[in-house]
């Protein structure tokens, strides 16, 4: 009987251990995922960027045919 309990109380230790060591491995994702998301927010803001310098430069361009009409 002494040794049931032990070994129990054995897996109860063990169990209790890998549910530590699962809220460790959960606390560092969620760290990585929030972090990611800025990341990408920043992305986000500069992928913006880009759009509006690229539709500013395409909007002084020329269109097809204004350089023909010119002498």
């Amino acid at each position: 009987m002494d040794a049931e309990l032990e070994s129990l109380a054995d897996k109860i230790r063990q169990l209790v251990a890998l549910c530590d060591r699962l809220k460790a491995d959960n606390h560092g994702l969620r760290q990585e995922v929030l972090a990611l998301e800025q990341h990408n927010q920043q992305l986000a803001a500069k992928v913006d960027g880009a759009k509006t310098k690229v539709a500013a430069i395409l909007a002084r361009l020329p269109e097809d045919g204004d350089e023909e009409d010119q002498p």
